[in-house]
Formats: structure tokens, C-alpha cells, sequence
């Protein structure tokens, strides 16, 4: 009797052995497996450093312009790296899961300081620093 109990148990187990392996290759599950890891996958840490440090080197170098009275073409400087930071703002955002507006811009269009304001409010809440 025992060996019926162990043969049928044998049995048993390979049969469930058999349906775990079908079910663990459906594409339903691997469907499932990829939805989990983009879920628990955040921004890349080190492409946030970089924005981060980039956006620090951009304010400094809007700092100097504003400081430095004997800059040549100081209003084209200062534009230039006031849109290279709103620039650097947006993506920030876009790694930090925030919305932004993002439109295409003209020469002569820039971002408003309520936006700019509300960029680094906001990216400033999740705990980013530059």
C-alpha cells in the first residue's frame, strides 16, 4: 500500500510540477513580471546626479553672469543660460514623474517665472538639491 501512496504522490507532484512550468512561461505571466519591474523600477539614480550637478553648474553660471557687470553681450549670456537651465528644469521633472509644459518654443519665447518657480518647488518637495 505504501508504494501505491507514494507512487500516486509521485504522480501528484509532477503533475503540479508541469502546470507551474506551463504557467510560469505564459505570456500572461511574463506580462505580469515586466508590469511589476517598470512599477518598481525609479529613474536611473545616476542620470538624476547628473541633471542635479548640471543644474548646480547652471545656476552658478547664471549667478555669474547676474554678478559680473563687465561681461560682454551680458543679456545674450544670461538668456542663453537661463534657457539651458529651463531646459535642464524640464527634464528634471520628467525624471521626477512631475508634469510639465512642454511646448515648442520660439527664439524670442521663454518660461515664466511662475513656472520656473513652480518646477523647483516642486522638485525641491521630492527632495532634489542642486
Amino acid at each position: 500500500m505504501s508504494w501505491l501512496a507514494m507512487y500516486l504522490l509521485a504522480l501528484g507532484l509532477a503533475a503540479v510540477g508541469l502546470a507551474a512550468r506551463s504557467c510560469l512561461r505564459s505570456a500572461g505571466h511574463r506580462e505580469a513580471v515586466a508590469r511589476r519591474r517598470r512599477r518598481r523600477a525609479g529613474p536611473d539614480p545616476w542620470e538624476t546626479l547628473a541633471i542635479q550637478v548640471r543644474l548646480g553648474e547652471l545656476a552658478r553660471e547664471l549667478r555669474t553672469v547676474t554678478d559680473d557687470p563687465g561681461i560682454y553681450a551680458r543679456a545674450h549670456h544670461w538668456h542663453a543660460v537661463q534657457d539651458a537651465y529651463d531646459a535642464m528644469l524640464r527634464d528634471a521633472c520628467r525624471v521626477a514623474g512631475l508634469a510639465v509644459v512642454d511646448v515648442p518654443w520660439r527664439a524670442d519665447e521663454h518660461t515664466g517665472e511662475e513656472e520656473r518657480l513652480r518646477e523647483e518647488l516642486e522638485l525641491s518637495a521630492r527632495g532634489w538639491s542642486w
